[in-house]
């Protein structure tokens, strides 16, 4: 949408993993704006990084089109409390399970949450990351390239198989990836190397999952508008975030919920082992 901010941006540092009322300006998440139409009644949905960013977004549309949800998050407990209040307002269930996704066990109680609380999982959307900037390999430490796999790509794996014994034929997978996946940022060469691993697992997932009647997509965001952005990366790079793209600006997480929404719903049964991009007009190849 053409009313959207433009860079510059005022300069707002944030320690990790960042604040979304701090943010200036402050993302949309489609609060007043995403209606819905009844597409995904009656699912059940798990977020993971439901609090906040593009996963607070996709609760929001879930909600809206229908879907019960649990919010997997680390330990935004007040970002939270305001995504369930905005899904319970919708008159749908909301689960939030705060803790740390980088543990097996962890993810495996997440699903099991999901299955006692909400009766089931239609929907697992794997969204939560973690991201920091380096400018040299030789600064990039063993722990943390070690806590980017463990969040990024292993999470997705034990998320994925805890749940899949809990999914019916016609239920979705749904995983974000990045533009970094095919065109990696040097400074973010650990979180650019779990993306690309993230659509090569979501491609082979989708045919290992096709008998069973579950589909598997990812989708790949371009520069978005989150709080990973002023927690995670230097000042001139916030100031002038998303400027690169033909749209000269960053996307909001908004503009990327009915992507998910796409996917998570029932009529795109043949749509399985796919990317889409959200990029801002930037070829995707």
């Amino acid at each position: 949408m053409l009313h959207y901010p433009k860079p510059p941006f005022a300069s707002q540092a944030q320690p990790m993993p960042g604040s979304t009322d701090a943010m200036t300006p402050r993302p949309d998440h489609g609060e007043d704006s995403y209606k819905g139409s009844g597409r995904l009644a009656g699912m059940k949905a798990v977020i993971t990084g439901g609090d906040s960013g593009i996963g607070r977004a996709v609760a929001i549309a879930y909600a809206r089109e229908g879907a019960d949800i649990l919010i997997s998050y680390l330990d935004e407990n007040e970002e939270a409390a305001e995504v369930k209040e905005l899904i319970e307002r919708e008159g749908r269930k909301a689960v939030l399970v705060p803790g740390d996704l980088q543990w097996p066990e962890h993810c495996r109680r997440v699903v099991q949450r999901a299955a006692e609380e909400l009766g089931g999982i239609d929907i697992l959307v794997n969204n939560a990351a973690h991201q920091a900037t380096f400018k040299d390999i030789g600064d990039i430490t063993d722990e943390e390239w070690e806590l980017t796999f463990k969040v990024n790509i292993h999470a997705m794996f034990h998320l994925t198989k805890a749940a899949v014994p809990h999914m019916k034929p016609g239920s979705a997978i749904i995983n974000t990836a990045s533009v970094n996946s095919d065109m990696p940022n040097p400074m973010l060469l650990a979180y650019a190397t779990t993306k690309g691993a993230i659509q090569n697992f979501t491609g082979g997932l989708a045919q290992m999952l096709a008998p069973k009647g579950i589909r598997a997509n990812a989708v790949a965001p371009g520069p978005i508008w989150t709080p990973l952005i002023p927690s995670t990366m230097p000042e001139e790079a916030v100031k002038n975030f998303g400027k690169q793209t033909p749209m000269q600006r960053p996307g909001q997480p908004a503009e990327l919920a009915t992507a998910y929404v796409m996917l998570a719903d029932p009529l795109s049964s043949y749509v399985s082992g796919t990317t889409i991009a959200v990029t801002g007009g930037k070829p995707f190849i």
